[in-house]
């Protein structure tokens, strides 16, 4: 059957339509004249009529190919194409109430109208029912993706009217969260409340959720994007209709939400769940809180339940729009959520705040993480990365709180320039406080790039396509690890409930990327192609420019490149030395006078020594350990 339907000509489908329209005049004659008097067409009437008869089918074949109703396609049959059908059937009214005397039909002489309301009805219910034979004969066997549309406004309705023709793509119901729409049907399918979406993924083994809300703001689509990801379906966004405007067909311009694609390896999400027992019912301090790691490690631990969640964060509004985020994902929680603008380098404020909440964790997001921003500010980098984790350390070991997180990064291994020294100088301060502690457990997790994080490049490189291009690189065969931001903050909580003091706890993040490669992926995502010396005609331009002061060509996960096995089989911590006491109080005190004198370009250089003298010692224990095995 599918062969034979495709196989027609588009002459042979438009004489189909015109033999439609024309055998609809003597059913729809019977008809009326059956609804006026309640009996059948005569037999006779219709031996003595018959040309009568013949000339309104005539009229009407004639009449459909002037209002070109036969070339109007099944699935484009809408409002506009029904206005010329109810043209017909008036046409074919006028024609009848002529010849009515002629055909001395019986029935009153309102027959006319009657007959043109039956006619149009038949007319667009046939096509209708040949809509749908049609649709159903070319699904039949042709694998199809099974969707639901989240939004019932006129977005969805419209998303939903534009899917239906698409024999690959199989719309099978609508979510929303307002009430009035439940247990509706939109645009032929029916809208459920969102608390059945994990009920109708599974009963309608749904492939994809469609975001059909283009006013919703983006943390709130963000929410629901993580929501119904975790439910092993993809998810994609629809833009605005401003951005449609002028543009490709509206289904076309779906456009991912979550850039999981890009990590060259299977994503850990479902491996990484859990690890939530060091913080249910606790009260934990997350300072950073309004960055992209802070933030999504407030979301992740909120789901662990915990007593009380104080938000740190120096910058207002970004500690104003996670409050308010935080505090709507809370309302059935329990928890309370607080928030406290400050700086972690004010000693009366941290410890004033850790006492008067009672804290007894703390996640230590808040760092300048951008290299070539802090290598340009190097007194900020480390009064900020190296003096304000002491200060939050000293706070958290004086009131006795139980753990301490800090969140590292893989550019502290060997670093080549400030950003990277201050952070292994704050691993080295916080390796001492571990040392030192009897009661809080310190410990520290090293990240690789966090995909959608400020500082990921991925952002970065769809602003650029969206100019245009070109897209840039630092270097030809720059590698970086990559984790998303649900695997990072995850790492964190996994690394409180693990730690014994002192760890370095990292991911087992697979091979690292190939920037270059990963920009050709970015790319391709939106549907571009690479510009090149072998496709000139390509869309997009990707060209290096060189590498920034402070960056390096490759990225490692540990000094001594040795790492010890821990209670999840995702996880590692890395086995390296570190300063004495004496050492580290001696490098805390000339970085501050530095500082204090206003030296900053002998800042960084005195940096560099101390992370040179850390490696040195590293390397040196990693040799008499080797000569031990040995």
């Amino acid at each position: 059957m599918l062969g034979f339907v495709k196989s027609l000509s588009r002459r042979a489908k438009q004489a189909i339509l015109l033999s439609l329209d024309m055998a609809l005049v003597p059913v729809s004659l019977s008809l009326t004249i059956y609804l006026l008097t309640g009996e059948l067409m005569p037999v006779s009437w219709l031996q003595d009529h018959w040309a009568a008869l013949a000339l309104l089918v005539l009229a009407s074949g004639f009449m459909s190919v002037l209002l070109g109703l036969p070339r109007i396609q099944l699935k484009s049959y809408e409002i506009s194409a029904m206005g010329r059908s109810a043209m017909l059937a008036l046409g074919l009214a006028a024609l009848m109430g002529t010849l009515n005397g002629v055909m001395e039909a019986p029935g009153p002489t309102s027959a006319p109208v009657t007959f043109a309301m039956v006619f149009l009805v038949l007319s667009a219910l046939c096509r209708l029912l040949l809509l749908q034979f049609l649709l159903s004969v070319y699904r039949k066997d042709v694998p199809a993706t099974r969707v639901l549309i989240y939004g019932a406004g006129k977005t969805g309705m419209q998303l939903a009217m534009a899917l239906k023709p698409h024999e690959a793509i199989r719309a099978v119901g609508f979510i929303d969260d307002n009430s009035v729409l439940h247990n509706i049907t939109v645009a032929g399918l029916s809208v459920h409340p969102s608390h059945k979406l994990e009920h109708l993924i599974r009963a309608h083994s749904v492939d994809r959720v469609l975001l059909a809300m283009p006013s919703l703001s983006p943390p709130r689509q963000a929410q629901i994007a993580r929501r119904v990801a975790t439910l092993g379906v993809e998810v994609q966004a629809l833009p605005s209709f401003a951005q449609l405007v002028g543009q490709e067909e509206i289904i076309d311009k779906l456009a991912p939400v979550l850039p999981r694609r890009f990590l060259g390896r299977p994503h850990l999400d479902s491996t990484l769940s859990g690890g939530c027992l060091a913080y249910r019912g606790k009260s934990v301090l997350v300072t950073g809180a309004g960055g992209s790691i802070g933030s999504e490690l407030c979301r992740q631990v909120l789901n662990c339940k915990p007593r009380r969640l104080i938000l740190l964060e120096v910058a207002e509004f970004s500690l104003y729009s996670v409050e308010r985020e935080l505090r709507a994902l809370a309302e059935d929680t329990g928890c309370e959520i607080i928030p406290v603008l400050g700086s972690i380098n004010d000693a009366r404020k941290m410890r004033d705040t850790i006492l008067t909440h009672g804290v007894k964790v703390v996640l230590h997001a808040a760092a300048y993480k951008h290299v070539p921003l802090v290598e340009a500010n190097p007194e900020a980098g480390i009064t900020n990365n190296v003096f304000g984790t002491q200060t939050l350390a000293q706070a958290a070991m004086d009131t006795g709180v139980e753990r301490f997180i800090l969140i590292s990064t893989d550019k502290a291994v060997r670093p080549t320039g400030i950003m990277g020294a201050s952070k292994r100088l704050a691993e080295i301060v916080i390796s001492d406080f571990a040392r030192r502690s009897e009661k809080t457990t310190f410990t520290m997790v090293r990240f690789g790039n966090v995909l959608g994080s400020s500082g990921s490049v991925i952002p970065l490189f769809q602003e650029q396509i969206l100019r245009g291009g070109p897209v840039t690189l630092t270097h030809e065969e720059i590698t970086r690890y990559f984790m998303t931001v649900q695997e990072a903050t995850q790492l964190v909580l996994w690394a409180g409930n693990l730690a014994k003091g002192g760890e370095i706890f990292v991911l087992d993040m697979g091979k690292p990327v190939r920037i270059a490669d990963l920009a050709r992926q970015v790319i391709e995502a939106v549907g571009y192609t690479v510009r090149s010396p072998e496709n000139p005609d390509g869309d997009i331009e990707i060209i290096t420019t060189g590498l920034r002061p402070g960056e390096k060509i490759h990225e490692e996960l540990s000094i001594s490149r040795q790492f010890q096995s821990t209670g999840h089989p995702k996880l590692s911590c890395a086995l390296e030395g570190s300063l004495s006491e004496f050492e580290i109080a001696r490098a805390l005190q000339s970085l501050k006078t530095l500082i204090e004198t206003g030296e900053h370009a002998r800042l960084a250089e005195e940096a560099m020594r101390w992370v040179r003298r850390d490696l040195e010692k590293t390397a040196a224990r990693s040799d008499s350990a080797d000569s031990l095995k040995h």
